[in-house]
């Protein structure tokens, strides 16, 4: 499957290690204080676009979740909370993110039920139709290859089952995307580089997003890679986008 423009978008322009390896040490440096600069950065408007997303797979009632790109955990946990699934399973290349997941994920005392690993979202350690429902929050757009991992998401989803990704968008709104524009490629980055984070990471995170083939293009590479039943929901003006898609019975 041949790269995407977005996918040649990096976080250190001047590393030689490809994209998923720089994407795994961005994430490994920001680890510690990743959720609390989501907090602050979205004003908490973050968790209500998360329970959006998992709100789209209650009519399913999915027995197994695979939550890709999990990160620290938090859809993982939130996703337990209002699915009660049998089992989730968390999978990320940042062994970091993962550690911090860990201890959440015990302190809630869930580790019977969500379980997290090291693993590669364009190469998933599952047999094909392996679970009832995918989910990826804030992810897609780090894959080196967007359509090769969506064909993993849809290879181990089991047929009739659905996938949900949660991604930030370009507001469509002139006003509205000028201050997005603004928050994103300068505040954001200003504010993280004062609380002592990576603000090189933070600059990626907004050349990511804006590089990104959102709302009706990413539909049209869902339906490419096999999708039914796709579309799109904007959130918060168009700042942030649902995408579903469905894996067909046959």
């Amino acid at each position: 499957m041949a790269p995407l423009p977005h996918d040649h978008i990096v976080p250190f322009k001047d590393s030689g290690l490809n994209k998923k390896e720089q994407v795994s040490e961005m994430f490994d440096r920001i680890a510690g204080r990743y959720d609390f600069m989501n907090r602050f950065l979205s004003a908490g408007i973050d968790t209500i676009w998360r329970k959006k997303a998992i709100n789209k797979f209650k009519r399913d009632a999915p027995v197994t979740i695979l939550d890709v790109a999990t990160g620290t955990a938090d859809m993982a946990i939130m996703a337990y909370r209002k699915l009660r699934p049998e089992k989730i399973i968390g999978i990320d290349i940042s062994p970091q993110m993962l550690e911090i997941g860990k201890k959440k994920i015990e302190k809630e005392g869930f580790g019977n039920v969500i379980e997290l690993q090291i693993s590669d979202s364009e190469a998933i350690k599952f047999p094909e139709n392996s679970f009832d429902a995918v989910m990826v929050a804030f992810g897609v757009r780090n894959f080196e290859n967007l359509e090769k991992g969506l064909s993993e998401m849809f290879r181990v989803l089991k047929p009739g089952k659905r996938l949900v990704v949660l991604e930030f968008s370009k507001p469509k709104h002139k006003a509205v995307r000028s201050l997005y524009n603004w928050y994103m490629g300068i505040v954001a980055p200003k504010m993280a580089h004062w609380f002592r984070q990576n603000k090189e990471a933070y600059r990626y995170l907004c050349e990511s997003a804006n590089s990104f083939p959102d709302r009706r293009h990413f539909v049209e590479i869902l339906n490419k890679v096999g999708y039914a039943d796709t579309g799109f929901k904007p959130l918060s003006l168009g700042i942030c986008c649902i995408y579903t898609g469905r894996k067909p019975l046959s």
